[in-house]
């Protein structure tokens, strides 16, 4: 199953290029259009934004898994599925297994372009390791939540508007600009939510600002929606594949 879904994954190109060119393009406007006009505190603003950039770009990556798993369902495919030799988690672990490899590359990509517009990161091997764990487990807890989405939307259509929801909430948060800076009402749920923990957390291993509790949080927050999530994707593709 993740062979099969790699291979379409490559036949249609078009797909990761859309997963790549969105956050580079908001890397470049973000560094050179804001960036001047930013004040983070001392230091430059790229090693500030990079690891929201990274975030960003793994969460868009892995909720376009909601709409490959739509069109399986939608298309019949998996009736043809169940006359083979193949388990029932098979189908849904294939999609998570491609969805983090694919994502886990892009970031990479997408890490490169950084270097090269002035991102000077100051981790060593095992930092880097550890921050590549952490986004992974984001990956894997967000394409777990994306296959429940696709399992419950009447059509790929539906399915895609996932991926609307998984950019918004990284903007509301410490990824592209201090929590301080917003409005009381706001500031408590960027402080509170998912994602912050993890941007801290990466800013961290990857750029040496204090991580504090941020580690512990992101690892409770996103082991837990992993759990959850898989536990309802399995419920929900039995009831879903149910004859």
């Amino acid at each position: 199953m993740t062979g099969r879904n790699l291979r379409h994954t490559l036949r249609s190109p078009d797909a990761l290029i859309s997963t790549l060119a969105l956050p580079i393009m908001i890397l470049v406007m973000f560094v050179y259009v804001f960036g001047g006009a930013m004040d983070v505190g001392g230091g430059a603003f790229v090693d500030y934004v990079v690891p929201g950039i990274i975030l960003l770009c793994a969460s868009f990556g892995a909720a376009t898994t909601a709409v490959s798993v739509s069109v399986d369902i939608t298309e019949g495919i998996v009736d043809r599925f169940r006359t083979m030799a193949i388990s029932r988690s098979a189908f849904l672990t294939g999609h998570i297994t491609e969805s983090l490899l694919r994502n886990m590359a892009a970031t990479a990509i997408v890490v490169g372009v950084a270097l090269v517009i002035g991102f000077r990161p100051t981790a060593d091997p095992l930092h880097w390791l550890a921050a590549a764990g952490v986004l992974a487990l984001v990956v894997l807890a967000l394409s777990w939540v994306s296959a429940c989405f696709g399992l419950i939307a009447s059509s790929p259509e539906a399915a895609n508007g996932f991926t609307i929801f998984a950019m918004f909430i990284p903007y509301v948060s410490s990824a592209f600009v201090p929590p301080e800076t917003m409005p009381a009402w706001l500031r408590g749920f960027a402080e509170h939510q998912p994602v912050t923990p993890v941007i801290e957390t990466l800013r961290g291993l990857l750029v040496g600002t204090p991580i504090g509790n941020s580690a512990v949080l992101a690892l409770a927050w996103w082991g837990g929606i992993a759990v959850v999530a898989y536990i309802a994707a399995l419920i929900l593709f039995q009831r879903r594949t149910r004859s």
